[in-house]
């Protein structure tokens, strides 16, 4: 179980803007905190993540994500009140173009997560309410189950850590939900075949 002081040191360094390794429901993640673009490209600069790709605004909770996107309302609050918490990076209309430095080259889209979390992690989400996540692995490679496994010059550069032990290593799974049909971008840890049809249940409610 994370130390109290392990836990405190993660939230200092979010709301500073430095990376932070944190246990997700799925792999270890590089985190920051996402409301400022100094703080993203820096992450970006850490993972050696082209700026052009983008990156998940994973929030605490449902109730934070709407307040930090207001616009998850109508359709995109339905399919995420049936996804989410869980496993899942949904790819959401972003009409007010927010988090510009997390959208990469598609400013009209944003990825979303919030996900049933270790609870040291969920007190570190808690505190600060949103980051800027992606896997704390090299570009292409596998995706960290422990930390371990994140490569050591990742490692070296955090500022803070949480240990939880090993993790699934599974990604999470990414559907895209901006156009008339669903469209899956990957198949990760949960079956995207089961979530377009929780949400196709729910959408016709």
């Amino acid at each position: 179980m994370a130390a109290d002081d392990d836990i405190q040191r993660a939230i200092d360094a979010i709301r500073n803007g430095e990376p932070v390794l944190l246990p997700t429901d799925t792999v270890y993640g590089l985190v920051t905190s996402a409301h400022r673009d100094d703080y993203a490209m820096r992450l970006y600069r850490l993972k050696g993540r082209d700026e052009t790709q983008p990156t998940a605004l994973f929030a605490a909770s449902i109730a934070l994500l709407v307040e930090f996107l207001p616009e998850v309302s109508g359709r995109a609050g339905v399919i995420v009140r049936a996804l989410l918490p869980g496993p899942y990076t949904l790819i959401l209309p972003n009409p007010a173009r927010r988090y510009r430095w997390l959208t990469g080259t598609r400013t009209d889209a944003i990825g979303v997560r919030v996900a049933v979390l270790p609870p040291a992690s969920q007190r570190v989400l808690d505190a600060v309410g949103c980051v800027t996540a992606t896997s704390a692995n090299e570009p292409g490679d596998a995706s960290p189950a422990t930390l371990d496994d994140v490569p050591a010059r990742i490692r070296e550069a955090c500022a803070a850590e949480i240990d939880v032990g090993r993790l699934p290593g599974s990604p999470s799974t990414v559907i895209d939900f901006t156009g008339r049909d669903p469209y899956v971008v990957r198949d990760g840890v949960a079956p995207a075949a089961e979530a377009i049809e929780r949400v196709r249940q729910a959408l016709v409610v």
